[in-house]
């Protein structure tokens, strides 16, 4: 308070009293407050690269992105990092303030663009790469929109022919007398059971699926386990390999080219893995090179990444032009992912109508056979 009332004294205002502003809603209730997506991060990169371009001072254009914006924790993260540049911090130490919008990859590359004088530059390698990862993200989740809405209603399907259905058809057979075929009774049976413990069922599976995100978050163990079976699943382990190499080699092409040390931008690009395997991988492959060892030995004796691979590391290593190299690998990579993730999608959606028809044509079937038999006997 007294800092406040010392500027208004400076600008001539004599206040008789100051106070704190008040907290928005969106400040009380944290979850209200709407998340920075990466489309707005791209935006601002773009913006303030160009800003930079032009001339214009950080403050400024701190200033101008932050009126304009409109997502308000957004809003409110750049007005902060304004404040500290204006008190004499570094842009790159304001945005590490802010670990949940500015990854440690944007801020290194930030804090390696101030030290080379190349801010507009980096900015501008930023958004591509924030692009590149966006849209390798997007392509994933549509490839398992189709699957899982499909699965999705083939379950809820099931459920209420079992729960809602099957016991009127049960009471009826029940009116008739007589023994059901083996199938009738085997679904009648699962209908039982199901409006028994349809309540434990539903509980079991979110009790797993919570038990299963808190060992991931806890154990490092429990991590690693899964992400090695991850590898390995058929189809999808080549997936997430595949992306795993188009993310690595984007991500240190870019720190390479924008004059991050290699040993800091391996740290950097493992902790941004997203697999632990990978990351351990990567860490190993980062000691061998303090060691004296080139990139691609390491990554030789790796099961993780494909040979085609290190071989075009090792060609980049022994022409120099490593950061093109790792462009062209990760552009590759990036053609394999959508082949790859079009191959699963046209793969899964006959399955997927298989098993859907597959399920209700079975039950549907199973309680008809009663009425054949009724019907021939009525003859």
């Amino acid at each position: 308070m007294d800092a406040v009332m010392g500027q208004l004294r400076t600008q001539g205002i004599l206040p008789g009293k100051v106070k704190p502003k008040s907290k928005d809603l969106e400040e009380i209730f944290t979850f209200l407050q709407p998340k920075v997506t990466v489309k707005d991060l791209v935006v601002f990169t773009r913006q303030f690269s160009v800003m930079v371009d032009a001339g214009l001072p950080l403050v400024q254009c701190l200033h101008i992105l932050g009126d304009q914006q409109e997502n308000s924790t957004f809003k409110r993260a750049i007005q902060a990092i304004r404040g500290d540049v204006e008190s004499g911090a570094t842009f790159a130490d304001a945005l590490r303030k802010h670990p949940k919008i500015f990854d440690s990859l944007y801020v290194n590359l930030v804090a390696a663009g101030e030290v080379g004088g190349i801010l507009d530059t980096i900015l501008n390698r930023l958004a591509i790469q924030l692009e590149k990862q966006d849209k390798l993200a997007k392509q994933l989740k549509s490839a398992m929109v189709y699957p899982t809405t499909v699965s999705v209603i083939a379950v809820a399907c099931i459920v209420l022919l079992l729960v809602k259905v099957i016991p009127v058809f049960q009471k009826m057979f029940a009116d008739f007398g007589g023994e059901l075929p083996g199938p009738t009774q085997m679904v009648i049976d699962l209908s039982e059971w199901l409006q028994a413990y349809v309540h434990y069922l539903m509980g079991s599976i979110f009790a797993l699926f919570a038990l299963f995100s808190q060992a991931r978050s806890r154990s490092l163990a429990f991590r690693r386990q899964t992400d090695q079976v991850a590898l390995k699943l058929p189809i999808f382990g080549n997936i997430i390999k595949k992306v795993a190499v188009a993310r690595f080699t984007r991500t240190l092409g870019t720190m390479i080219s924008s004059g991050v040390p290699i040993l800091d931008a391996l740290e950097i690009v493992s902790r941004t893995a997203g697999n632990v395997v990978i990351e351990e991988e990567l860490q190993a492959t980062r000691m061998s090179i303090s060691e004296g060892k080139t990139i691609a030995e390491p990554l030789q004796d790796s099961r993780v990444f494909p040979g085609m691979m290190v071989q075009m590391v090792a060609v980049g290593e022994e022409t120099g032009s490593m950061e093109i190299m790792l462009t062209k690998i990760a552009d590759f990579y990036d053609d394999e992912v959508d082949t790859a993730v079009a191959g699963l999608t046209s793969l899964l959606e006959p399955l997927m109508l298989v098993f859907m028809g597959g399920s209700i044509g079975t039950i549907l079937i199973a309680m008809y056979l009663p009425i054949f038999t009724i019907a021939d006997s009525i003859n």
